[in-house]
C-alpha cells in the first residue's frame, strides 16, 4: 500500500477493516501525508492535488479516531493541535544555545573580519552570510530521525519545551527525509517566524475581535509558541527555517556550507537567501542588498549574520561567556516614523462604535516598535486620504497613542482604491447604522467584541478594580459562553476559570476572589464601570455627586440629567437610554441578587481646587494619569487632555512632549510631580 505516488483513494469502509489491516493502512497513510508535507512545504513541489491530499488526511484522522490504540504522537494529524498541556516544563539544551554580538557600526564589522583574518592567517578566509530573522529563536531534537522534542532558547542554558505547538508548522517535518545516513541523535537549532502577509491577517482578526494586535511579527511568533493549547497555535502563518547542528552523534561536515546543504538533505528548510563571501567588500554588498530589499521580503529581517564557514576554524576561535567569536550579526538601522500601511481594518469597540484602523509595518516612533495606528472615523481617514498600501508618517499623539500624521506622496505609485467600511458588523455580523460621523453596531451585548470590551472597562482599575481580569481572560470566557452579560461573571466557578488557558487552579482561585471581592464600590465607580456611552469619570462623579444614590440616577428623566452642570443632551439621552433598557435592568437586578452592593455618594467636603485645571504631560511615577486626574477632581479641580489660555498648571512628569512648549509660550505655571503632590497634601 504506497500513498507517496499516484495515491488510490477508493478506501475500504472502516468498518469492514481489522485492526492488522487498519494498521498497514496508517502507517502507509502517515507515511504518504509526510512525503507530500514535505514536497509542498519543503520543495514547493507538489505531486497531488490539495483535493487528493484533502481525502488522505482524513482518512488517517477517520482510521485514527476508529482504533484510538493506534495513535501517535507523531502523526500529521496531531498538527491541527492535542490536548493541551498543563504549564511548559524546563528542558535543558544539549549544549548552550548562544546569543549574537550585534553591530551597527561598519568599521566595527571590519574588526570582526580582520580578527578572522589574523586567526586564519588569510586574507579572504570564507564566510557564509545568512539574513538575520526576527523570530523565536528554538531547539530541535530528532532521535532514529523522529521528532522528538523542541524547545525555546530560554536563557541559553535552559528554555521551555514547545513540542506540542512546534509539531502544528507544517515546514517542520516530524520525520526527517532519507538523505545518506540520518544520526540517531540530531539537534538543531532554527527560527520560528510569521511571514507578513499571515501577520497582517492575524491582526487583522485580533483587531476586528475586540483584541490588541501584536506589535511584530516576533512578538506573534513567540506568543502562539508559549501557547498551553496547540489548537491556538494550529493553522498559523508560522514558518521556521534551519541554520545550525548544535549536537550528533553523526559526522559533522567540514564546513558551514555542508552544514547547510545537510540540513536540506534533511527536509529541513534553510534560507534561500544564504551566500558565501570572502572580503569585507562582498558582505558590504549583501548587507546593502538584503536592507534594500527587507520590505520587499514575506518575513522580518533586522540585519544579516556573518559565519566563519570552516568547523576547525571556528573551533580555535572558540566562545565568549554568551556569544561565539565566529559569529557577528551586521544590523540593519532601525525603520523611523516612515512606514507602510499594509491593511485598514476595523475595530468594534465597547459601546458599539466602528473605528478603522491602520496595521502598519512596525516602525520604531520615539523607541516603541508601533504596528497600528487609529484613524479615529470614516470622515477623519477620508480627510487625510489613508488608504492600504500608502507609505504614511506617523506620529504618537499625546505622547501615547500612535497616530498618523500625513501620507507620504510617491509620484507615479499606483494607490488602491478608497477604504470604504463595512455594511455589517465584523464582530457579529449584525448591519452597522451611521450616526454622525461615527457607524455603530447596534447589537450591544449580543456583539462579542462589545461584551468583551465591556467585562475589561468593568475589571478596570479606575472602575470595580478586578485584578487578573484582562484582555486575554475577558476573550476567553465569551468566547466559551461563560459569560452573557456583567452579571455572569459573579456565577463563574472556579472550574470554569481553570478551563481557561494560562489558568491553574492557584490563578483560577485568585481570580474568582478577585471577581466576588468585587461586589462594593462607590457610585462614581459603579456608574462608570456599567461603560454607559458618553460617561466617563468626570461625568460619573458628577452624576454621583448630584443624585448619590443608584436608584436615583437610574430613574432620573433627561430634564433632571441634563440640569447638572456641564451636562448636554447627549449625555441625558445616552444615561436614560442605558437605564430604560430592559436588558439592562435586568443585568442590573441580577448583579443586586448575586450581592452588588453599591455605596451612596459621599456629600463633598472641602474643594480648594475648584476653578483650577490641569493637565500633565509624560509619565509620573507615583501615580497612573487616571489616577491623577481623580485627586484632581476630588479636590473640585478640571484635569483636561490639551493646554490652553484657561489652563492653571501643567504637571511635567518623565519625556514631556509638545505640551511642555506649548504651557510655556501661553505662559502656564509648570510644577513637578513631587511639587504636584505637595499641593494635594496641602489641601
Amino acid at each position: 500500500m504506497d500513498f507517496t505516488s499516484a495515491p488510490d483513494t477508493d478506501f475500504t469502509a472502516v468498518g469492514d477493516l481489522g485492526k492488522k489491516e487498519a494498521a498497514a493502512e496508517i502507517r502507509a497513510l502517515r507515511e504518504g501525508v509526510n512525503y507530500h508535507d514535505y514536497l509542498y512545504y519543503v520543495k514547493d513541489a507538489p505531486e497531488i492535488s490539495d483535493a487528493v491530499y484533502d481525502k488522505l488526511f482524513h482518512r488517517l484522522q477517520e482510521l485514527e479516531e476508529a482504533f484510538p490504540d493506534l495513535q501517535d504522537d507523531d502523526s500529521p494529524t496531531r498538527r491541527i493541535g492535542a490536548e493541551p498541556v498543563s504549564k511548559l516544563k524546563k528542558v535543558s539544551h544539549r549544549v548552550p544555545l548562544l546569543s549574537l554580538q550585534a553591530q551597527l557600526d561598519a568599521e566595527k564589522v571590519r574588526t570582526f573580519i580582520k580578527s578572522v583574518q589574523k586567526a586564519a592567517e588569510s586574507k579572504s578566509p570564507a564566510f557564509v552570510l545568512e539574513p538575520k530573522f526576527d523570530g523565536l529563536s528554538v531547539e530541535v531534537i530528532y532521535r532514529q530521525g523522529k521528532f522528538e522534542r523542541g524547545s525555546t532558547r530560554g536563557n541559553g542554558e535552559v528554555g521551555e519545551d514547545i513540542s506540542h505547538n512546534l509539531k502544528t508548522i507544517r515546514t517542520l517535518p516530524l520525520t526527517l527525509q532519507e538523505a545518506g545516513h540520518i544520526p540517531a541523535f540530531l539537534a538543531v537549532r532554527g527560527e520560528v517566524y510569521m511571514d507578513r502577509n499571515g501577520f497582517t491577517a492575524l491582526n487583522r482578526e485580533r483587531v476586528e475581535n475586540g483584541e490588541e494586535p501584536f506589535a511584530n511579527p516576533r512578538n506573534a511568533a513567540a506568543g502562539l509558541m508559549r501557547q498551553y493549547e496547540s489548537r491556538r497555535a494550529a493553522g498559523k502563518p508560522l514558518r521556521v527555517y534551519f541554520y545550525e547542528i548544535l549536537a550528533t552523534d553523526g559526522e559533522w561536515p567540514d564546513t558551514h556550507r555542508q552544514v547547510l546543504e545537510q540540513l536540506t538533505a534533511w527536509g529541513l528548510i534553510t534560507s534561500p537567501l544564504n551566500k558565501s563571501a570572502g572580503s569585507f567588500q562582498e558582505i558590504e554588498a549583501y548587507h546593502k542588498r538584503l536592507a534594500g530589499k527587507r520590505d520587499d521580503l514575506d518575513f522580518e529581517i533586522d540585519g544579516i549574520v556573518i559565519k566563519v564557514d570552516k568547523i576547525k576554524l571556528r573551533e580555535s576561535l572558540g566562545n565568549r561567556d554568551r556569544s561565539p567569536r565566529w559569529a557577528l550579526a551586521w544590523k540593519f538601522e532601525p525603520r523611523q516614523e516612515a512606514t507602510l500601511v499594509e491593511d485598514i481594518v476595523v475595530q468594534v469597540g465597547r459601546t458599539g462604535i466602528l473605528t478603522p484602523v491602520a496595521l502598519l509595518q512596525p516602525v520604531d516612533v520615539g523607541g516603541v516598535t508601533v504596528s497600528r495606528a487609529t484613524l479615529h472615523n470614516e470622515n477623519e481617514m477620508r480627510r487625510k486620504d489613508i488608504r492600504v498600501g500608502d507609505c504614511v508618517h506617523v506620529i504618537r499623539a499625546g505622547d501615547v497613542i500612535p497616530e498618523i500624521e500625513e501620507r507620504i506622496k510617491r509620484p507615479g505609485k499606483k494607490r488602491q482604491p478608497p477604504f470604504e467600511m463595512p455594511e455589517r458588523c465584523p464582530s457579529c455580523g449584525s448591519p452597522v447604522i451611521r450616526e454622525g460621523a461615527y457607524w455603530l453596531c447596534p447589537a450591544g451585548l449580543s456583539c462579542p467584541a462589545q461584551l468583551r470590551g465591556r467585562i475589561q472597562h468593568y475589571a478596570g482599575r479606575d472602575a470595580m478594580d478586578i485584578d487578573h481580569l484582562g484582555e486575554k481572560a475577558a476573550g476567553q470566557l465569551v468566547e466559551r459562553g461563560l459569560v452573557h452579560d456583567l452579571a455572569d461573571l459573579y456565577a463563574v466557578g472556579v472550574d470554569d476559570l481553570q478551563s481557561l488557558e494560562g489558568f491553574a487552579e492557584r490563578s483560577a482561585r485568585q481570580l474568582h476572589e478577585a471577581i466576588q471581592g468585587a461586589k462594593e464600590a462607590r457610585l462614581d465607580r459603579f456608574l462608570y464601570a456599567l461603560g454607559i456611552p458618553l460617561v466617563g469619570r468626570r461625568v460619573a462623579r458628577q452624576l454621583a455627586e448630584k443624585f448619590g444614590e443608584l436608584e436615583k440616577v437610574s430613574s432620573a428623566n433627561r430634564d433632571a440629567i441634563e440640569a447638572v452642570s456641564g451636562l448636554g443632551s447627549e449625555i441625558a439621552a445616552a444615561t436614560t437610554d442605558f437605564f430604560e433598557d430592559k436588558r439592562n435592568r435586568k443585568t442590573l437586578k441580577r448583579m443586586q441578587a448575586a450581592g452588588l452592593k453599591i455605596k451612596p455618594m459621599p456629600g463633598r467636603g472641602k474643594q480648594p481646587l475648584a476653578g483650577k485645571t490641569f493637565v500633565f504631560s509624560g509619565g509620573l511615577d507615583s501615580l497612573t494619569r487616571d489616577e491623577a486626574h481623580e485627586k484632581v477632581e476630588s479636590l473640585g479641580g478640571r484635569a483636561t487632555s490639551s493646554v490652553s489660555s484657561e489652563t492653571d498648571y501643567l504637571v511635567v512628569g518623565d519625556s514631556p512632549g509638545s505640551k511642555l512648549d506649548e504651557a510655556r509660550d501661553l505662559g502656564v505655571s509648570c510644577i513637578d510631580e513631587q511639587e504636584f503632590l505637595d499641593m494635594l497634601n496641602d489641601n
